[in-house]
């Protein structure tokens, strides 16, 4: 009997005992393939030597040292790699401990912010729908995943949603993708003037979207669109790259495709590779530099934010990945990816659409393809592919509730920036097999 409340609480995970590379061990000694670096996390695969070096060093020196106290050397430097990747303005970093801590923060200095500057009216917070921005009450509020939300209702903040850019699910057939995702942003600013401009705080949106929806890309020129709406009604701009960030999609950060930057950005997954938990808010200089000539300080904080072994686990994360030149590979390997992807499922009876970028790549189960119609939600085919690749020695990360919250399925495939033309290959044979044995 287990006295861990597990995810599931009627049945037991398999025991991992041991991971090396892009493998993980269970206590029976089977070996799993990790095609999803759990969930979009393990960047640099398992028992990475420069990163356990890092964090064996700076256990020697300093485990931990409140913040609230004092700062440490190695959370310093790993703020400055961060601003020195960062796309254009975003001149700090607030460190916290994962994602939905950095949702959180994120949307309290956007409020904290306005409040700062003399226009505390400014309330609301628009997402889109079928959005994943984490699970503590702030980050659920603002996502638009139904079914995480429902049941939590009652006690989540007001917030707002408009059309998400998902392509395959509501572009017209008479549409361009130019015409769709002018379309597309023009929700938003119909919701803005519905609300009224100076009413809002801050839109809220992953650039590629994560595993609610499952590694949607935006099309045309979607987000300079959303970029200039929210200039002009004077609403910062908050893109949730906690999954899609950090090398995945093949640039360090997934904007950078787009032509644009945010005023607040947070990461976290990718950030420290699963070594540590670790997540943080890159923040623009004209937030920062308002809260500096007010109060003076952010009103915010966590226990473990800054913690110096989640930094030295990050920081070696992220010189690995400049130092190897691992997004080279992200981009090769990605490319490999698709064209593997779409060699085995391009004309599968039940595979609907294959999509993403880099190393973050989905496809979508259909019961017709014709209609891309779904399956019955009542089938659970995600899960049943689940099973199937994990019975395969394969972890993908597989989803319901695609379309809606309740309907449509989609597999998820985010490997390590590590994977091989063979790795690939063996990833995509096994996920071949399990969504054949899943859906017929």
């Amino acid at each position: 009997m287990t006295r861990i409340m597990h995810r599931s609480l009627v049945t037991s995970p398999p025991v991992a005992v041991a991971a090396r590379g892009i493998e993980i061990v269970d206590a029976q000694g089977r070996s799993y393939i990790d095609a999803s670096g759990g969930a979009g996390v393990s960047c640099l695969g398992h028992g990475h030597p420069a990163v356990l070096e890092a964090m064996h060093a700076q256990l020697d020196r300093i485990a931990y040292a409140h913040t609230g106290f004092f700062t440490t050397e190695v959370a310093e430097q790993l703020g400055e790699r961060l601003v020195e990747d960062a796309p254009e303005g975003l001149d700090h970093v607030y460190l916290v401990s994962g994602g939905s801590e950095a949702v959180e923060a994120a949307l309290k200095m956007a409020r904290q912010y306005f409040v700062e500057i003399g226009q505390p009216q400014r309330r609301h917070v628009v997402a889109r729908r079928q959005s994943y921005h984490g699970n503590t009450l702030g980050a659920l509020a603002a996502g638009g995943n139904e079914w995480r939300r429902e049941q939590f209702r009652p006690l989540l903040i007001e917030t707002h949603h408009v059309d998400p850019c998902f392509s395959y699910r509501f572009r017209r057939e008479d549409e361009s993708e130019e015409d769709y995702a002018a379309r597309t942003a023009a929700s938003l600013e119909e919701k803005l003037l519905e609300l009224g401009p100076e009413t809002v705080i801050a839109f809220v949106a992953e650039t590629v979207v994560g595993a609610t929806a499952g590694a949607v890309p935006p099309v045309g020129d979607y987000f300079r669109r959303i970029r200039e709406i929210c200039d002009r009604h004077g609403v910062l701009l908050i893109l949730d790259e906690v999954m899609c960030g950090m090398g995945r999609t093949g640039t360090l950060h997934a904007c950078e495709q787009e032509g644009i930057a945010p005023d607040l950005m947070t990461i976290a997954k990718g950030l420290g590779g699963g070594y540590q938990p670790i997540g943080a808010v890159l923040v623009s200089g004209a937030i920062r530099e308002a809260m500096c000539a007010g109060s003076g300080f952010f009103q915010h904080g966590h226990t473990y934010m800054g913690h110096p072994m989640a930094a030295a686990a990050g920081l070696a994360v992220q010189e690995t990945i400049r130092r190897d030149k691992l997004l080279d590979n992200v981009r090769a390997m990605g490319a490999l990816l698709e064209a593997r992807l779409t060699e085995r499922f391009g004309n599968h009876h039940h595979v609907g659409d294959i999509r993403g970028r880099g190393l973050f790549r989905a496809i979508e189960l259909v019961e017709d393809r014709a209609s891309k119609r779904p399956f019955a939600a009542s089938r659970k085919v995600n899960a049943a592919i689940k099973r199937a690749a994990m019975a395969r020695g394969l972890m993908v990360y597989p989803m319901g509730g695609t379309i809606d919250g309740v309907n449509g399925d989609h597999v998820l495939v985010a490997p390590p920036f590590i994977v091989d033309e063979t790795d690939i290959e063996r990833i995509v044979s096994r996920l071949g097999d399990a969504v054949d044995a899943a859906v017929t």
